[in-house]
């Protein structure tokens, strides 16, 4: 299993951006994906997860993020809005082979990808 995330970057406050989870060795529609973010300084948290129709958002995010799949292209995707410099972090995708409801405890997540740097300068 690998994950494989991308798109991030730097924007101004207020900005967008959309990060991709691309999935191998893994069918993400079976399972549950979530996005953690972890700033300096401060513990990884969760951010947003997606199990089959249904979502979850911390709610720092709500309103601003969403979390969509594109099971043909076994990508999951966060579009993020309305960027704050409170957003700043390194964003992480995660998944489980026996996770399969939504969770935002790094522990049950053995599949990590390396994690892509959001900036959002103010």
């Amino acid at each position: 299993v690998q994950l494989q995330a991308s798109g991030g970057g730097l924007v101004k406050s207020g900005g967008s951006l959309r990060l991709s989870c691309a999935g191998s060795g893994v069918t993400l529609s079976r399972y549950v994906v979530t996005w953690f973010r972890e700033a300096p300084g401060k513990r990884r948290e969760g951010v947003s997860c997606i199990s089959g129709s249904m979502t979850s958002y911390a709610d720092s995010v709500k309103g601003r993020f969403t979390i969509s799949r594109d099971n043909g292209r076994n990508t999951v995707y966060l579009q993020m809005n309305n960027l704050q410099p409170e957003d700043t972090a390194l964003y992480y995708c995660a998944t489980d082979l026996q996770t399969l409801q939504c969770s935002f405890a790094e522990g049950m997540f053995g599949a990590w990808g390396q994690g892509t740097q959001v900036t959002v300068s103010s």
